[in-house]
């Protein structure tokens, strides 16, 4: 009973940083003067993936063999676990908050009385965003993603002297998509900041200010997010399941909780656009610097586990592509992303030992 109380205490303290991390990166963003859309794919993912990628860099650089292959794991499983629960979550909160905006409101009549004020009109059947090039923005990130991991779980799959070296190719991808993402939109891009948590009565903060927030409530998410899955290891074996099973079930979800804190956070500010901006952000520094690690640092063969992974994240963002593709993603089609972690979960059985 005590764990169960520490993870929902360690979520709680995620979710409370996480609001406090978006809220001073955006000032931050303000400051370097980038894009409202670069804040969410770079400064906020490279924000929360840095913590775990310099826990896989120690894993796979001063670790053992069960360490290394726990560090490869992590590389597989953080894009699992963005391209299906982290899509899966936005749409949920994509859909609480249009049902929100969809309740009558009270309106004062004569008399003071209160009577339903009339339903806010329901918003155009173009899906979350409603902005074509916010649909060919979204749909570029996964080509992209699609493109690098495909590539990663090919050269898994073979052995050749030359191998190590490709790692550094995973992080001049990202380079390239650092450098485009800074370079695309605009300052004016980024909606209305509200004031920064430790200076709210300041219409612009201080920049100190803004750097000691960003920094501590990333100090926060990281030690609350470590503590989650040191408990998850200790809950896991209560619910019946194996180290193992441990490690590439609830493990991912555990290390990717940030950001999925991240893109509700964002949904619930109304600014949906940087929501899915942050997870597909996040799943192209998942899909570079701790795969270049692993490549580097590794032997880099994927086993029986760890295909289905890349099988079943494959299998997600296909499905997203299909819907950008049609013009047809919405916040409901968005949320079934959540399913396929299921699906992957079902196929997992057969492959432990």
């Amino acid at each position: 009973m005590w764990h169960f109380a520490v993870l929902l205490a360690c979520a709680a303290a995620i979710y409370v940083s996480c609001e406090w991390f978006v809220n001073a990166v955006e000032w931050l963003g303000q400051r370097l003067r980038v894009s409202g859309v670069a804040v969410a794919t770079v400064l906020a993912a490279l924000g929360t993936a840095l913590p775990e990628s310099a826990v896989t860099f120690a894993a796979v650089t001063t670790g053992d063999g069960a360490s290394k292959q726990i560090g490869v794991g992590a590389a597989m499983g953080g894009p699992l676990a963005l391209a299906t629960v982290a899509y899966g979550a936005t749409g949920v909160a994509l859909l609480v908050a249009r049902r929100r905006a969809r309740r009558p409101q009270l309106a004062t009549v004569g008399g003071g009385a209160e009577a339903p004020a009339p339903p806010s009109p329901a918003p155009p059947p173009r899906g979350p965003l409603g902005v074509r090039h916010e649909y060919d923005r979204l749909l570029r990130d996964q080509k992209w993603f699609l493109a690098v991991f495909a590539f990663k779980v090919a050269i898994g799959l073979v052995a050749f002297a030359a191998k190590p070296w490709l790692g550094l190719l995973f992080f001049a991808a990202y380079a390239v998509y650092f450098g485009r993402e800074l370079r695309g939109g605009s300052g004016e891009d980024r909606g209305e900041l509200g004031p920064l948590r430790l200076q709210p009565k300041r219409t612009r903060p201080d920049t100190w200010a803004v750097v000691v927030q960003t920094l501590g409530s990333l100090a926060v998410t990281f030690f609350a997010s470590q503590l989650f899955v040191h408990q998850l290891e200790a809950v896991g074996p209560l619910l019946g399941l194996s180290g193992a099973a441990t490690a590439l079930l609830l493990s991912p979800l555990a290390t990717e909780l940030p950001e999925i804190m991240n893109a509700v956070v964002w949904v619930r500010q109304g600014k949906n656009r940087l929501a899915l901006a942050n997870v597909s952000g996040s799943m192209m520094v998942q899909a570079t610097v701790p795969s270049g690690l692993g490549v580097l640092f590794t032997d880099w063969n994927l086993d029986g586990p760890l295909l289905w992974s890349g099988v079943v994240t494959a299998l997600a963002i296909a499905y997203l592509l299909t819907t950008l593709l049609l013009r047809a993603l919405t916040p409901i089609k968005l949320a079934w992303t959540g399913a396929l972690y299921g699906v992957f979960a079902v196929g997992l059985v057969p492959l432990l030992p």
